[in-house]
């Protein structure tokens, strides 16, 4: 069976992919969906900002990127279309929405099932009316959650998956609420071989990774190269991890970015961090301590071709 990935330019076969970022952001407004201007964007201006970002990310050897900003943080179609039209990375777009508090009106009344058939439809036909369609389904639990509309989009979620076979990639921050979101998705019967634990770095017991990991879960450490994270200490996680022998579960990334659209020059407050510390660095430094190429062409390649396959 051929394995592809749904990209903007149109779906590819794994095969034809090296080095995935299973988490970044290219265009994000925070603000929130309820900001008159929210997500608005002009291409070319986005593409002046971020466009040296992805030629440096390619030189490094990135082949495809995975655009995490989804539905109430800034998903912008035109934005991104016209930023794969400048780069040789293939960019993934997702359905879904983000948590509680940045979930649009319209989709906070709408049945568990109606969401199920959006998103799918977005999955298998394209996005808001085009023939570009979504790569995955991007989800985010509050810090105290799930709440019971981050439930209901689990649930939702859970069946988009099974009706399309696309993976489910949830924000979430520490174990606790990562166990209660794997127990929501089980009970529906969703094999958790198809969903994404972003941020596990965020919680400190690395037997709860094991444990995420051992269940079926992807588990991803995406604060690579981050200021607030220290790197020795994310690097003894990923070894601690392959020790353990869940290599093939591991996903790396940099949760980097992003054109801010709430200012006039489109940079992050904090500035645009870029995409190339996991190839510059931490990769080396895994290599140092005795990772072997092999395993890390299983972290980098593999394993997001894996994920993100249809």
């Amino acid at each position: 069976m051929v394995k592809r990935i749904h990209t903007i330019k149109g779906p590819i076969e794994i095969d034809a992919l090296d080095f995935i970022l299973p988490h970044e952001h290219l265009f994000t407004d925070l603000r929130g969906p309820l900001v008159a201007d929210y997500a608005r964007g002009e291409p070319a201006a986005v593409i002046k900002v971020v466009e040296p970002y992805l030629a440096e990310a390619s030189a490094a050897g990135i082949t495809a990127l995975v655009e995490c900003s989804t539905v109430g943080v800034g998903r912008n179609l035109s934005v991104l279309r016209g930023l794969a039209e400048v780069t040789p990375i293939h960019i993934i777009a997702p359905t879904g929405v983000y948590r509680d508090a940045y979930i649009p009106e319209t989709l906070r009344e709408i049945s568990e099932q109606d969401l199920a058939e959006l998103w799918t439809t977005e999955l298998t036909e394209g996005i808001e009316g085009t023939s570009i369609r979504a790569g995955f389904i991007k989800l985010a639990m509050s810090d105290d959650g799930p709440t019971a509309l981050e439930i209901r989009n689990l649930r939702a979620a859970a069946m988009a998956s099974q009706n399309t076979g696309a993976v489910i990639a949830s924000h979430t921050i520490g174990g606790k609420i990562a166990r209660k979101e794997m127990d929501v998705l089980e009970e529906v019967g969703l094999d958790l071989h198809r969903f994404i634990w972003i941020h596990a770095q965020t919680e400190p017991d690395i037997s709860i990774l094991k444990d995420a990991a051992r269940r079926g879960a992807y588990v991803e450490l995406d604060s690579v190269g981050a200021p607030h994270q220290s790197q020795a200490e994310l690097l003894e996680t990923v070894l601690a991890l392959i020790e353990a022998g869940f290599a093939s579960q591991l996903l790396l990334s940099h949760d980097a970015g992003w054109y801010n659209p709430e200012r006039a020059d489109g940079l992050p407050n904090e500035g645009y961090r870029g995409y190339t510390a996991l190839t510059k660095d931490f990769i080396p430094a895994l290599l140092q301590r005795g990772i072997t190429e092999e395993q890390i062409r299983l972290i980098t390649v593999d394993c997001p071709a894996n994920a993100f396959a249809f």
